[in-house]
């Protein structure tokens, strides 16, 4: 049968019955359990030991040092069987990859051959972001195609307008570097030289690209060579029916999980992200330069079934910036969701997507329908929204009691992009990628990890300070945990941590961060804990009198330090320090200047005021929080000594005095209510949240009715200028 024909088969089979290939029953699996569950160990032993080959070839340290990559298996059709572990947002990006190129008739051109190596980073087409490229090979037995294996890797470098892999400031996909979209990169298991040339001349450090793609191809073969063992001892029938129904259980077994862990019904939410491009330089002409801020509504409702459904109605439109997103990318952000906190048993695969049901409203960041929108900071959106579900998910948690499964969320923490003129004296570009390594949020239980955690890859590590430094300019200072950067609670958020470095041997370096949000809390709390603080982007750009000091043997700053008034790099250096907000540095950065970057932390979970004080005490000794936010949230008074201790006494006291308070300012729900109706009757909010709630309202009447019905406002209530308010 046809490749074309055999997918619209097995989606038909699955819109009649609601089972996957209309498996109403898992046979083989009834029949002999240890063969059965044998054959999925072994399939995903493959795919986790190829992913393991290829990190150990990879050129790029975001491979090797980070493990920004993931090796699949896939149907003929191309549903996801078995995944390694990694970057594992690419359960159904890599799908949709296949599936697009069997829909455009593939097949019978550029045809499907062994041999043949297929690449995509095109997020229209099945990715998250440009820097994610896919490989695909297809996997024959006598003849006949039987599956794909896939490897993706986050490449650091794509030829953007700016140099790194996610181009912060794209406004369009013109701008954001090297699209290959869906096409036959390779033959008889060789990359194509025309591909490779191709790289080179348009990449400032092809080296990571090319190197990569061959680790990749590398890593699909293994899995090619290792499948075919597999199919001498169990047969080509059984592996057939057997991969469809690991997808069928993969689709019950989240019905199932969510059946056990949550409360049905319909649960509500929201969040923001901010981006402060106002005033900045040398922004593209299609921005008039104004701040954005995004609105996040999300409704989870989940079904007696089981069935999880998520409806981001009343979010707000896309946008000339880089963080919009593609429906591949918005299932990228369930499955590394999903991934972390219900299938975390190995199974997980396209029977979990099956199982899930997205709204993704049209002309929204979440679904542009201009292909030519940029998608290179997706993240920046992506991770806000699928913390706010983590927390969503949470509370079904908390309703059945599994205080264990509650995590506050996801975290988003702004990476660093830089290129100019290398060390060497060359062109670079790199994305620094020591960001995949911020804190957590917390836990219904515990504290979040500390520098050791994001959302979009649960391995996260910052990568080793030499090996950064070789493909940069610049030498690291320092590096230390930033105080108070975890949100305050019963049990605190996971800190984050600082860099900061020396540029070193170059006349131009630029920085840019993606997913930066300065101004807008987007690592929420949750059940009274505080949100993880915003982080900004400081730097020493001119002057600095570091080799005098180095000369003379003298102090060094190696942090920005706790001093809330002065920082170590004005402490001891007399270069003219700046605190820069928003996605750039407007000029290059030369031999001398010194510039930090902070990452985030993560939401703390309960009230601050019942945290243990021992707990406060040890965090205070090892920087982690500092004696004034002790005082000021914790409630907590310990001595001078280096390692403090608990003044029991002067606490109790202390937490009295922040209670009274608290009386003191509350005021009832009702009387607040009063309040901020007045207020949006009268449109008092600063230009940005005006203009997010005017667009949300524009795009959804849905949302602009439930408003109006909120707050009492008459039926023809907006934010345009021209309307009355009352």
């Amino acid at each position: 049968m046809p490749l074309r024909d055999s997918l619209l088969e097995s989606e038909r089979q699955f819109e009649e019955t609601g089972h996957y290939a209309g498996l109403s029953d898992l046979t083989l699996r009834d029949q002999d359990p240890m063969k059965y569950e044998s054959l999925h160990i072994k399939l995903r032993s493959m795919v986790v030991s190829a992913r393991e080959m290829a990190r150990r070839i990879s050129a790029s340290p975001g491979v090797r040092e980070v493990g920004e990559s993931v090796v699949a298996l896939f149907t003929p059709q191309g549903d996801a069987i078995a995944l390694s572990n990694g970057i594992m947002v690419h359960v159904h990006t890599a799908s949709r990859f296949i599936k697009w190129m069997i829909e455009n008739g593939y097949e019978e051109n550029p045809g499907i051959n062994p041999g043949d190596i297929f690449a995509n980073n095109d997020a229209f087409i099945g990715t998250v972001q440009t820097p994610d490229v896919i490989d695909v090979i297809p996997l024959f037995h006598e003849g006949e195609l039987i599956g794909w294996a896939a490897a993706v890797v986050h490449e650091l470098e794509v030829g953007g307008i700016t140099p790194g892999g996610d181009v912060a400031l794209a406004q369009e996909r013109y701008t954001e570097g090297l699209f290959v979209c869906a096409e036959k990169v390779g033959q008889n298991d060789e990359l194509r030289r025309d591909y490779l040339i191709r790289l080179e001349r348009n990449l400032r450090m092809p080296i990571y690209w090319v190197l990569d793609e061959k680790a990749k191809v590398a890593a699909c073969l293994e899995v090619r060579e290792q499948l075919k063992e597999v199919i001498e001892n169990v047969g080509v029938d059984y592996y057939k029916q057997a991969t469809k129904e690991f997808i069928e259980e993969g689709r019950q077994a989240q019905l199932a999980r969510m059946r056990q862990l949550t409360v049905p019904g319909r649960y509500r939410g929201h969040t923001f992200f901010g981006y402060v491009t106002e005033g900045k330089k040398g922004l593209l002409p299609l921005s008039d330069k104004k701040n954005w801020l995004y609105a996040i509504p999300m409704d989870m409702d989940v079904s007696a079934e089981g069935k999880l459904s998520l409806d981001f109605e009343g979010t707000n439109s896309w946008g000339y910036h880089s963080m919009n997103c593609t429906p591949a990318g918005m299932d990228g952000g369930l499955f590394v969701t999903l991934t972390q906190s219900m299938n975390y048993d190995g199974k997980v695969n396209d029977g979990a997507w099956l199982a899930t049901d997205l709204t993704l409203p049209p002309d929204t960041w979440t679904n542009p329908q201009d292909e030519s929108v940029a998608t290179a900071t997706s993240w920046a959106l992506l991770l806000p929204a699928y913390g706010l579900f983590q927390r969503l998910l949470s509370r079904g948690f908390l309703g059945r009691g599994f205080m264990e499964e509650v995590f506050v969320g996801q975290v988003n923490s702004p990476m660093v992009e830089m290129g100019g003129r290398s060390q060497y004296g060359g062109n670079f570009g790199i994305a620094l990628f020591e960001c995949a390594a911020a804190g957590s949020g917390a836990l219904g239980v515990k504290d979040g990890l500390d520098t050791a955690y994001v959302g979009w890859n649960p391995e996260s590590d910052m990568g080793n300070m030499e090996v950064w430094e070789q493909d940069m300019p610049a030498v690291y200072l320092g590096r230390s945990i930033s105080a108070n950067s975890g949100g305050f609670g019963r049990y605190r958020g996971g800190c984050g941590f600082e860099s900061l470095w020396l540029v070193n041997r170059t006349d131009q370096l630029r920085i840019a961060t993606s997913e930066h949000s300065s101004r807008v809390f987007d690592n929420a709390g949750m059940c009274g804990g505080y949100p993880a603080p915003t982080v900004q982007l400081h730097y020493a750009a001119t002057g600095g009198n570091l080799k005098e000091l180095t000369d003379a043997r003298k102090p060094l700053p190696h942090a920005l330090g706790q001093d809330p008034y002065e920082t170590e790099v004005e402490k001891y250096s007399n270069g003219n320090v700046d605190v820069v907000e928003g996605p750039y540095i407007d000029d290059p950065l030369r031999e001398g200047d010194m510039f930090s970057h902070a990452y985030n932390g993560g939401g703390g979970y309960g009230d601050p005021l019942e945290r243990d004080p021992a707990s406060v005490a040890t965090d205070i000794a090892n920087g982690y929080v500092t004696r004034l936010a002790a005082r000021a949230v914790y409630g907590v008074i310990v001595s001078d000594d280096e390692i403090p201790q608990v003044n029991a006494e002067a606490t109790a006291e202390r937490r009295r005095e922040i209670v009274a308070d608290r009386q003191t300012k509350g005021v009832p729900v009702s009387e607040w209510m009063k309040t901020e109706r007045e207020r949006v009757a009268r449109r008092d909010f600063v230009p940005e949240v005006r203009e997010m709630y005017r667009d949300s309202m524009a795009l959804s009447e849905r949302f602009a009715q439930e408003f109006r019905e909120f707050w009492g406002l008459n039926d023809d209530f907006s934010f345009e200028p021209a309307a009355d308010a009352r």
